[in-house]
């Protein structure tokens, strides 16, 4: 009998050793999964904090093909991006007549309703005007506007006001309006020069094929700022050093009018999203850490 005792003993101890082994072992598989969680969670978190979403706007006589390689480098970044393609612009078929600055701005507001939280809105050129009248209507939607080799207006200006009131630009000499006044054309042979001058053949190439006539219309319209809205909104420029569209001395002359402190300087043409995508893209980069 105490022999059977002690193997019953013995069984019971070795039970209860075997239970300590599972328990232990579960809290261990416990353990590990807890810790993956773990860094599973700080990895979402730190994409989430560093990720952003940019909403990039082209210029005039050009289409959303000039932010290709940019929207790549900041998508492959773990960035969201969208690109807006204007009204009138491109593969869009909208009649010169029917639009407005107005109705560019809606098209933007209309890509900003669609993303969760606030944005990067980036401008070049004609668009600085487009991403400021924005600003002005939905200022809580945006995080930072970036201008690049963009027009920069005060209260009561149009695009027209501002491209006149610039001595450098080489851009007024080459304009023809159509005899309807609805659009504006660039005299073909100093499409590229004016453009991208510094770009490959193949940027040229790309700026001729895509080219069309620029609508009149929101060259001329107006826009009304005010402090309480766009004076809200975080500004940051990007000077283009070798423009003869917007001089770089007009660009600091607008720059000094808004105020904007915060300025990076890519050494390019009228165009860097095809001449150094890369750079354009690491500003971008930055301006969103």
């Amino acid at each position: 009998m105490k022999k059977l005792k002690g193997k019953v003993a013995i069984v019971s101890g070795a039970n209860q050793g075997i239970g300590l082994v599972l328990k232990n072992g579960i809290a261990s598989v416990l353990s590990i999964l807890l810790v993956l969680f773990t860094l599973s969670s700080c990895s979402e978190d730190d994409e989430s904090e560093t990720s952003q979403t940019y909403v990039l706007v082209h210029g005039a006589w050009q289409a959303s093909y000039v932010w290709d390689a940019v929207r790549d480098d900041l998508v492959n970044m773990g960035n969201k991006v969208i690109v807006v393609e204007l009204p009138g612009h491109g593969a869009d078929q909208a009649l010169p007549h029917t639009l407005t600055l107005d109705v560019y701005r809606d098209k933007v507001i209309d890509a900003l309703n669609k993303v969760d939280g606030k944005v990067i809105l980036v401008g070049h050129s004609m668009a600085g005007m487009v991403i400021t009248h924005v600003a002005e209507k939905v200022p809580s939607r945006i995080d930072k506007l970036v201008y690049i080799g963009a027009f920069l207006p005060a209260s009561g200006q149009s695009l027209v006001d501002l491209a006149f009131s610039d001595p450098g630009s080489k851009l007024k000499a080459s304009l023809i309006s159509s005899a309807d006044q609805l659009t504006i054309d660039v005299q073909r042979d100093n499409l590229t020069y004016l453009f991208i001058n510094d770009g490959s053949q193949t940027d040229k190439e790309r700026v001729v094929a895509n080219y069309r006539a620029e609508p009149a219309i929101p060259l001329t319209n107006t826009v009304t700022l005010t402090e309480d809205n766009f004076g809200a909104v975080e500004k940051v420029y990007i000077k283009t050093l070798q423009d003869v569209v917007i001089s770089p001395a007009f660009q600091d002359h607008m720059i000094a009018e808004a105020g904007i402190k915060t300025v990076y300087e890519v050494n390019t043409s009228h165009s860097p999203f095809l001449a150094q995508p890369h750079v354009v893209s690491d500003l971008l980069l930055k301006i969103g850490e």
